[in-house]
């Protein structure tokens, strides 16, 4: 199945020192970037997300600001897809879907930043579209969050959100999303 990876926001605002730290985004960024090590060694579609703020008072990703740029872990390189997005859903106003249908993309494969907003919007849209869904559990962080003064711990908001896209697609470590792809690709060289 002709599959891409979409690397979403993970980008320095998230990461400690940021104006948005997220919880373990360095483990989750980690994990992204075997995804991304993989697809890159297997010449496999790629596409890095990077989220501009549109509003010139936004508290984080403000343009031409450092903590906007994406974090090292899943450093972009030069020749590499790259769509800048303004809102949680990564297909909303952007040629990603564009760029997908070009190279016959059936499944994607999404890791990135935060589970509850961009990873949620941009893996529904995409199932929505068309496109098999595999979410990378452990290659995605979010935050605390707080409802009517009660304090939701971010592991929490993770699992949630997550136990709730496995009506959109599926959701796996990321060893096993490679561990698949690789008996896929097995298959098919038969």
């Amino acid at each position: 199945m002709n599959t891409a990876l979409l690397v979403i926001d993970i980008q320095k605002d998230y990461f400690p020192g940021g104006k948005m730290e997220l919880v373990n985004p360095l483990e989750a960024g980690k994990k992204a970037y075997s995804l991304l090590q993989c697809f890159r060694e297997h010449n496999g579609h790629h596409v890095h997300i990077q989220h501009i703020a549109l509003k010139p008072d936004a508290s984080f990703f403000v343009r031409g600001t450092t903590g906007s740029d994406i974090h090292d872990v899943t450093a972009h390189f030069e020749g590499e897809p790259i769509v800048y997005k303004h809102y949680p859903n990564s297909f909303r106003e952007t040629n990603l879907l564009e760029m997908l249908k070009e190279w016959s993309i059936e499944r994607v494969v999404i890791t990135g930043m935060m589970t509850h907003m961009c990873v949620d919007a941009t893996a529904r849209a995409a199932a929505d579209f068309g496109f098999k869904v595999i979410i990378a559990e452990d290659a995605c962080a979010t935050r605390d969050l707080e409802f009517n003064g009660t304090l939701i711990p971010a592991e929490h908001v993770h699992k949630a959100f997550l136990a709730a896209l496995r009506s959109y697609g599926q959701v796996m470590k990321s060893e096993d999303i490679i561990a698949l792809l690789a008996s896929e690709k097995e298959k098919n060289s038969e």
